[in-house]
């Protein structure tokens, strides 16, 4: 499993990578407040990603990692870290949604925002399914085995659709701030550097969370907490 140790160590760097890009890119383009003003709006795209991009993928790893663990803390771990992934999106959201309103911005527009508010809504339903089927009050057993491969295709799905929704971000927000030359997006400034290589480390993340959470050998070891008789292909 030395390959699998590999792959789980550089997911993290280059998930970490991502996120310290997007951090110095918006500290480039102001920094961080909580005033409505363009710093406000700056910490949409670090606490996106951070929320739906680096934390879902590690609430997701959860089942890779600790594979060898009693399920009952995994889905714990897997749960909390889901909770605070959500929690980043909702003040991420409310952040642009304060910076267009304070400067009579127009919302939901673009193709990035009707994407995106679709993956945190899903994320949301997400959530609350997984909550109630498999932690409190958790359903029946037999109920919970048929929803389990939905639950399991939905949590892949919508961190693909988090991952694309960020390349559109980080796109668009170049498009906006580098319109002017000769500091326009195709001369390659400084700032569209950062953020294209934040998208291409984001890509890179996606790869190896998506391989790790679909090839078989990794797959979760049955433990004496077992609540199912039958594993799922991916995730657990």
């Amino acid at each position: 499993m030395i390959l699998f140790q590999i792959l789980v160590l550089l997911s993290q760097l280059v998930g970490l990578a991502g996120i310290t890009l997007i951090g110095v890119w918006m500290g480039k383009l102001g920094g961080f407040g909580w005033d409505g003003s363009g710093k406000e709006f700056n910490l949409h795209p670090l606490l996106m990603t951070i929320g739906l991009i680096f934390l879902y993928a590690e609430a997701i790893l959860a089942y890779r990692v600790f594979r060898n663990s009693k399920k009952v803390y995994i889905k714990s771990l897997h749960g909390i870290i889901h909770m605070l992934a959500f929690v980043c999106a909702v003040v991420g959201l409310k952040a642009v949604f304060d910076n267009h309103n304070a400067n009579n911005i127009s919302n939901m527009y673009s193709l990035h925002s009707w994407i995106g508010l679709t993956t945190v809504i899903l994320f949301g339903l997400q959530l609350l399914c997984g909550f109630v089927t498999f932690l409190f009050p958790g359903l029946q057993q037999s109920l919970r085995a048929v929803y389990l491969p939905t639950h399991v295709y939905f949590g892949v799905f919508i961190f693909g659709m988090a991952v694309a929704t960020a390349l559109m971000g980080i796109t668009e927000k170049l498009l906006f701030t580098l319109k002017v030359p000769p500091n326009d997006y195709a001369s390659l400034p400084e700032t569209a550097r950062i953020g294209n290589s934040a998208g291409f480390f984001f890509v890179i993340f996606a790869a190896i969370v998506g391989f790790l959470v679909t090839y078989p050998d990794y797959k979760r070891e049955p433990t004496e907490d077992e609540e199912y008789e039958h594993q799922p292909i991916i995730m657990k």
